[in-house]
């Protein structure tokens, strides 16, 4: 039998490098799976990508919105899905907000407008999917959620690394990501009888980054190289099946060291 037969799992911020591999991952690890994505080209690449599976479905979402996530999760039980993992996976990062080729901002010129669009995305977005959990399916069948972090949200980047590089690390990035554990925490115990809520943090995940990069931050890994996409699935898959059963609250770090360092 398969890890994820019997699971349903609802995936917020499905197009990205890691949001695909879940989804590809999950639906060979029989799972079904509920994929959710702005519109446009990420869109596009999942429905052709996984379109023709019987197993998967795609509804555009912008987790920002609180009509748009409320909408989805009714139709979402309308199309008699029954999600038992949610994946709190939607997320904006400083170089998403450029535009055009416009430089990275430092700390000084970081815009109100940059700042709130990154907590609309990230820390809201969460909140308003929990929420809806919340409202319309705890009590129902057993629930997991997991909250996607990351390795900066307990730990300072090194500032360093970036130099020279056309994308820094943003302050609303980090804070968000810190605030994901923290409801995570909260969620935890508020849920303690009808559901489990972790925290997955992903390291510093290879995507066609310069080798000049790779090596800064590999020299403060542990294992001295950047994660696979699959290599952070994998976590993902086990925390989404019942092995992890016994696991709430927890803040699992797959960063190669990072954090241990």
């Amino acid at each position: 039998m398969s890890t994820l037969s019997g699971k349903t799992v609802f995936l917020t911020g499905s197009g990205g490098v890691l949001g695909t591999t879940y989804v590809r991952r999950m639906l060979a690890d029989g799972a079904k799976v509920i994929a959710s994505e702005l519109p446009g080209a990420r869109f596009q690449g999942l429905q052709e990508r996984f379109g023709a599976d019987e197993n998967f479905a795609l509804y555009q979402m912008d987790v920002s919105s609180e009509d748009e996530v409320v909408a989805v999760f009714e139709q979402v039980l309308k199309d008699r899905h029954k999600p038992n993992v949610f994946f709190n996976n939607a997320s904006i990062t400083g170089e998403m907000l450029m535009k055009d080729g416009a430089a990275f901002p430092d700390f000084a010129n970081t815009t109100l407008e940059s700042w709130n669009k990154t907590l609309s995305v990230n820390l809201t977005g969460a909140f308003l999917v929990a929420r809806e959990i919340d409202r319309q399916l705890l009590g129902k069948w057993d629930l997991k959620l997991i909250n996607i972090a990351s390795m900066y949200a307990l730990r300072a980047p090194h500032h360093d690394i970036y130099d020279g590089m056309p994308f820094k690390n943003f302050s609303a990035y980090q804070a968000t990501k810190a605030g994901i554990h923290g409801l995570t925490l909260w969620l935890a115990s508020y849920w303690r009888k009808k559901a489990t809520v972790n925290t997955l943090a992903p390291g510093a995940v290879f995507n066609n980054h310069s080798e000049e990069f790779q090596k800064r931050v590999s020299a403060l890994i542990m294992q001295g190289r950047m994660a696979q996409p699959d290599e952070i699935a994998d976590v993902a898959l086990f925390l989404s099946s019942e092995a992890s059963n016994h696991m709430t609250g927890q803040f699992v770090s797959v960063d190669g060291g990072y954090n241990a360092w």
